[in-house]
């Protein structure tokens, strides 16, 4: 079965979707620089211990006996779950609209597994040495950057 291709569809069509990814990129950009702004150091070290008193309480009450096929479940259940409707589920469609649909999907499963074994290998050790101030501020230029890179490829 060929690939649905941006192509395909009528250039009316094709100039909207264009507009749609950059203002997503853009407006994502923005809204994550607003969000930066707006934390407050004092809010970030209560929301940190907030963080890890729960983490704490949940290790408390997991089952000794776990199995292993138990834990893949529910990694995979709430990764799903927390990931649908994500920014970056946004992003992919877009980029999913403008490329090709299976290299944006293997591309994303990569990401997405290299991400997710960076967050599992490294998360305990840099979670008190990095602000999520400074990580949101970072993401939001990166989608800025993305949403001008867009608009210069469509042009």
């Amino acid at each position: 079965m060929p690939a649905i291709s941006v192509a395909a569809l009528p250039p009316t069509f094709q100039t909207y979707i264009h507009y749609a990814e950059v203002a997503l990129f853009l407006g994502f950009g923005l809204k994550l620089l607003y969000d930066a702004q707006q934390m407050s150091a004092m809010a970030e070290l209560a929301e940190v211990t907030e963080a890890e008193a729960v983490v704490a309480q949940a290790d408390a009450q997991l089952p000794q006996g776990q199995t292993q096929w138990a834990i893949i479940w529910e990694a995979f259940s709430l990764t799903f779950l927390l990931e649908w409707g994500d920014r970056t589920q946004f992003a992919t469609i877009a980029l999913a609209v403008a490329q090709n649909p299976w290299g944006v999907t293997l591309g994303a499963i990569l990401g997405h597994s290299i991400c997710a074994a960076i967050a599992v290998g490294c998360g305990r050790l840099i979670a008190g040495r990095i602000s999520e101030r400074v990580v949101t501020f970072l993401g939001g230029l990166l989608f800025l950057i993305f949403g001008i890179i867009a608009w210069l490829e469509g042009h």
